[in-house]
């Protein structure tokens, strides 16, 4: 067996096993291999094992100096492209201004919709730049990033060509999804505004391959079920995978919803009932949870502890963005689930790995096994859990993506 590269030292190579998503119990079952060695070939993993037992050759060793290593982390969710800053609204949250109001008044997403959508593409590349490279410094070798922030059709298609031109720019691996975030005010117009993404901005994206997935925020103050039907219609139509936003402030049958449609992931559920927990058990959807929203705008956190308890599959993600969730850290949003949502270290590890990357649809990431691609992380220390343990510094010492070594 001959090895472009081999990495020796390994105190623990800890992974989850097999394709597919790993529900309730089953996400707490974790490969554990100590004092290991992992091989790499043509940027793909050749062999992994106990170091003891390698009996092949390597081009080139790295020595990781009894350190543990775990797969690239995937962050299934973030809104990473944005201009513009939402202080004022923290400001107002501080001071016991409820999100929705904030919302509702023209403030929060509106907001940032109005700058965004005013920003040249090379501003927003300037912007969005540095928050990928934190997220990929955190450990994220793999990251989702939605649009949402244009509104007018023409817009959300300006920030989709800023995602593209992104995922050319980093080793990360960039997975693009259109959000359709939040509607015009009056019935008319949401009726026109529907149509058109039906009809032009979903078929225009689908035919230039823009993104991978159709997002719909559905909440009181957002989208209806009904229109979010119609809308996710027409992208299964054009072959895109379908997302969801719901049950965040309240349980408007969002959840219910993509269920029925066979969503790839129902995400936030902070407001996420017994009998919707139990609905999800042995689902096909993931639930992604986002932990970042609950510390920073003080909301009950998702039932994390429930839902896997219940037999589901979840996954984990930083919600990145500038009002509800500015969580620039992959690994801390997993040490927040931990905390926040009352999952264990193993059940974080599988969340943020093998479950977020079902939650993309992707199915060859977020495991160290071996015809993968050489997607790992090297910790600071010789036990994975600091990975969900530390706060405050960051616990990954060094991120490769296809057996190259791309930070740390």
């Amino acid at each position: 067996m001959k090895a472009d590269l081999l990495i020796r030292g390994i105190s623990q190579l800890v992974t989850a096993e097999g394709p597919g998503p790993k529900r309730g119990p089953e996400m707490r079952r974790l490969k554990i291999i100590e004092r290991a060695a992992l091989a790499v070939a043509d940027g793909v993993i050749l062999w992994v094992g106990p170091e003891a037992d390698w009996a092949g050759e390597a081009t080139a060793t790295v020595d990781v100096q009894h350190r543990a290593v775990v797969p690239g982390l995937v962050d299934p969710h973030t809104h990473a492209v944005w201009a513009g800053d939402r202080l004022a609204d923290f400001d107002a949250r501080v001071a016991g201004v409820p999100y929705e109001r904030i919302l509702a008044a023209g403030g929060g997403i509106w907001s940032t919709i109005r700058v965004t959508s005013a920003a040249s593409h090379d501003e927003l590349i300037a912007l969005a730049k540095p928050r990928i490279d934190a997220l990929l410094r955190s450990g994220a070798t793999v990251i989702e990033v939605k649009s949402g922030y244009g509104f007018r059709p023409e817009a959300e298609i300006a920030m989709l060509d800023v995602i593209r031109t992104l995922a050319a720019g980093t080793p990360a691996r960039i997975i693009p999804t259109l959000l359709i975030h939040v509607p015009p005010a009056g019935a008319a117009e949401r009726a026109a505004y529907v149509s058109d993404v039906c009809q032009t901005l979903v078929p225009e994206v689908a035919r230039r391959k823009l993104a991978q997935a159709v997002d719909v925020f559905v909440e009181k103050e957002a989208w209806s079920a009904q229109e979010a039907e119609r809308i996710l219609t027409s992208a299964q139509q054009h072959g895109l995978a379908i997302k969801l936003h719901t049950e965040q402030f309240q349980r408007v049958g969002g959840l219910e919803l993509g269920l029925r449609m066979a969503a790839l992931s129902v995400d936030h559920l902070e407001a996420c009932s017994a009998e919707q927990v139990a609905s999800m058990t042995g689902s096909p959807t993931i639930a992604t949870i986002l932990p970042g929203v609950s510390l920073h705008l003080g909301l009950a956190p998702a039932p994390g502890r429930k839902l896997i308890d219940a037999g589901a599959a979840v996954a984990v993600g930083t919600d990145l963005n500038p009002g509800s969730s500015p969580i620039f850290s992959a690994s801390m949003a997993l040490g927040l689930a931990v905390r926040l949502n009352g999952l264990t270290a193993q059940e974080a590890l599988v969340a943020g790995t093998v479950n977020a990357a079902c939650a993309l649809g992707v199915s060859d990431a977020g495991r160290i096994e071996p015809g993968l691609p050489a997607d790992f992380l090297v910790l600071q220390g010789a036990d994975w859990r600091e990975l969900v343990y530390t706060l405050g510094s960051n616990p990954v010492r060094e991120v490769w993506i296809g057996g190259e070594k791309v930070a740390g």
